[in-house]
């Protein structure tokens, strides 16, 4: 192949890959733009809808994660047709949801099919980019993941508009399968390479070298946590459930253990794990909720705006991300240090909002902060990793999506029933009483919490200017639940910045960050 035919392929992957990005940025605002009328419709609890959401990050982690393990071996070709079949019948499972008695069950696995099949997209896009752009990783990651927000606009926009026109949420939900055609018909036909470390003939074990016991350590961990989880929601015993994730937690860990012939790992890359676990949790956790919070807090209009200047802002930011690394002479975990805590600053800001114009101002310096957080940690894997090929970058990519789902966004869905119905347990007790959820949310290791009702609270906000004393105090603590989340999620970029701030006197002590080549790693 040619110099000109390969850059010409080069970058029609590259945009076959923004479009499969967009398609799952399109189908998580869609997906986030329904949630308030699933709420009414089936009278779920925020932590039931978070749950629901989660599903469409947790599918994503098993499919980023399969499909880097496979991808060298049975080529990016065949992990396309795979992740577009799980596109379509996503759609046909989530379209099953028709009354509160399954409501539940059709909408977590399609949404989980959905997430499978973005995360057997990403498991492709990803390392190919790396690949085919070598020496400007951090420019070409940034530019693919700017779909990811370009995505969420077209989602929103497309919500707005087919609501407007009398369509329900599964007319407006089908909208994602528009990009869906269009991915597959941009990858047809086209060459794929192969890995760098694929191509020295690295093998699959040292390929997992670097991931070692530690990395794995932390993937086992929240398929344990997705297990003990996941399973009680469809009738198995709870205690049952942990045990069955333990075993599998562990017979994954030993597999790695034996594989690599018990190699413990890069702690760089550890640390890296548990960092992108974070970046899961407040990046796409927090973008999950926000419309929803934003609407709540202002009008379901305006929370769509804001939804939309923050998803232009990181579209457009993404593109800068090589004038930042060369003409302000930021390294990738400089960079990741300072958008750190920006988004500490923003979400803190956000939870004081008290007009349009401070949120704007707020989740902009938001948006700043978490723009560049999951391309460049990808770069950062890429150039310290080569030798991993496409698994440790796409066991990064699966740590992140499980997290959303497991921890990100039912946390924050938890948060706000927790916040909200201690503010009206405190301004109105007898109405906390005669308002509250039937059982209580439980989330991870925290007390249960009985949140107020669904459909009460949303029959509460749609009466505005006729509500009741009562109501208007529902409404209220609502509105005083979600500030506080807002604040309560500012902590977790706090921590990142603390972990990229360790990495960047790690590299300065070992004399500058610097890409490294797969030789360099033997």
């Amino acid at each position: 192949m040619s110099t000109q035919t390969q850059a010409a392929n080069a970058k029609r992957l590259l945009w076959a890959g923004f479009m499969a990005i967009l398609a799952a940025g399109v189908g998580f605002a869609l997906r986030g733009g329904i949630f308030g009328t699933w709420k009414a419709e089936y009278g779920f609890t925020d932590l039931q809808l978070g749950a629901i959401g989660g599903a469409g990050f947790s599918g994503f982690c098993f499919g980023i994660i399969i499909g880097g393990v496979l991808v060298d071996k049975f080529g990016y070709g065949k992990l396309v047709a795979l992740a577009l079949l799980g596109h379509i019948l996503s759609a046909f499972v989530t379209f099953g949801a028709s009354s509160p008695d399954n409501a539940y069950g059709y909408l977590f696995w399609g949404m989980f099919i959905f997430a499978y099949a973005n995360g057997t997209l990403e498991a492709v896009a990803n390392p190919l980019v790396a690949t085919v752009f070598p020496n400007q990783r951090t420019h070409y990651l940034n530019i693919l993941h700017a779909s990811w927000p370009l995505g969420m606009v077209v989602g929103a926009g497309a919500s707005y508009l087919l609501s407007q026109a009398g369509f329900g949420w599964k007319g407006q939900l089908a909208f994602y399968l528009v990009p869906t055609a269009a991915y597959a018909l941009m990858f047809l036909g086209q060459h794929f390479p192969r890995s760098e470390a694929a191509e020295k003939g690295a093998s699959f074990a040292e390929m997992f070298k670097d991931v070692g016991l530690l990395g794995s350590l932390v993937v086992c961990g929240l398929i344990m946590l997705f297990l003990g989880t996941t399973l009680p929601n469809f009738g198995i015993d709870k205690g049952l459930a942990e045990n069955v994730g333990y075993a599998v937690g562990g017979l994954l860990l030993i597999a790695v253990g034996i594989l690599t012939r018990f190699s413990i790992g890069s702690f760089v890359l550890f640390a890296l794990f548990v960092a992108h676990a974070l970046v899961g949790a407040v990046e796409l956790g927090t973008d999950g909720w926000i419309e929803n919070i934003t609407g709540n807090l202002f009008t379901p209009e305006q929370g769509k705006i804001l939804f939309i200047w923050t998803s232009l802002l990181m579209f457009g930011l993404r593109f800068c991300a090589h004038f930042i690394e060369t003409r302000l002479g930021l390294s990738p975990v400089a960079l990741l240090l300072v958008s750190a805590l920006l988004a500490v600053l923003g979400l803190q800001l956000a939870s004081g909002m008290q007009s349009f114009t401070i949120a704007l101002a707020a989740l902009g310096i938001y948006a700043l902060g978490k723009t560049f957080f999951w391309p460049t940690m990808l770069a950062v894997v890429g150039d310290r990793f080569p030798r991993s090929g496409a698994v440790a970058m796409s066991i990064i990519g699966g740590i992140g999506m499980l997290s959303a789902g497991l921890i990100g966004n039912p946390g924050l869905g938890y948060a706000k029933d927790r916040y909200a119905s201690e503010a009206l347990r405190q301004s109105a007790p007898q109405v906390y009483e005669a308002n509250k959820a039937d059982k209580p949310s439980q989330f991870l290791i925290f007390e249960p919490v009985t949140a107020i009702d669904g459909t009460k609270l949303q029959v509460a906000k749609d009466a505005k200017e006729a509500r009741t004393p009562d109501q208007q105090a529902m409404v209220d603590a609502n509105q005083q639940g979600d500030r506080m989340t807002l604040k309560a999620d500012s902590f977790i970029p706090l921590a990142m910045a603390l972990i990229y701030l360790l990495l960047l006197f790690y590299f300065k002590a070992a004399g500058g960050y610097r890409a490294l080549k797969v030789e360099e790693q033997r």
